[in-house]
């Protein structure tokens, strides 16, 4: 039997704010991992996603401010940060831009920390898109980012995922990553909203 929220609201709304890996890039809109962590909760929930592929920190918080966002929402989940990593961005840069992102994220969800989550970034480097590259350097870079996310959210008082040991099941299951050789697959997706699933329960109870 599938768990659902116990708010009484038949209508719930859920923002994503992400890149890539939030918009899911090569798959289906149903396999993306907030559409199918929406399936999984069953419930009425509406989705909304700001994100991009390629997007930095920065270039979602432009992302936001062009789309415009409707707060307050009932659930907000924030995963940002391998494109920082990817172009060799200042790691203290990504934190004080984390840091405005991780408290807009609050503010949308009416300022309840509560309400948030955040994800880990996973580990592009186990990728058929990163042969021939460090894939030792990668892991140790996608590693220091991640400490800088898991600290601040400790912080701030959010609900942290780690999906980035998921991500590196991908060196011995291709089946976890998209036809494009980079992406994770809706089936590494549904690992991912099933890790989700306990964290949006308590949220939205």
């Amino acid at each position: 039997m599938t768990p659902t929220p116990t708010q009484s609201d038949s209508s719930l709304r859920y923002l994503a704010l992400g890149d890539s890996y939030t918009i899911g890039e090569s798959v289906a809109e149903n396999e993306r991992w907030p559409n199918q962590l929406a399936t999984l909760l069953g419930a009425d929930i509406e989705v909304q996603i700001i994100a991009r592929t390629g997007w930095t920190t920065s270039e979602l918080w432009e992302g936001i401010q062009a789309q415009g966002v409707n707060p307050p929402y009932d659930m907000v989940s924030l995963l940002i940060g391998v494109n920082n990593q990817y172009r060799g961005y200042d790691i203290e840069e990504y934190r004080t831009e984390f840091i405005f992102l991780l408290n807009k994220a609050i503010e949308y969800a009416g300022g309840d920390n509560q309400k948030v989550f955040v994800l880990s970034i996973p580990d592009w480097g186990v990728t058929p898109f990163a042969n021939g590259r460090d894939a030792e350097k990668i892991a140790s870079e996608i590693d220091a980012f991640n400490k800088v996310n898991k600290d601040e959210s400790e912080k701030a008082g959010v609900a942290y995922m780690d999906i980035t040991p998921v991500s590196r099941e991908a060196v011995k299951d291709a089946t976890l990553i998209a036809g494009d050789g980079l992406h994770p697959s809706g089936k590494m997706y549904a690992q991912w909203a099933k890790l989700a699933l306990p964290i949006a329960l308590e949220i939205l109870k």
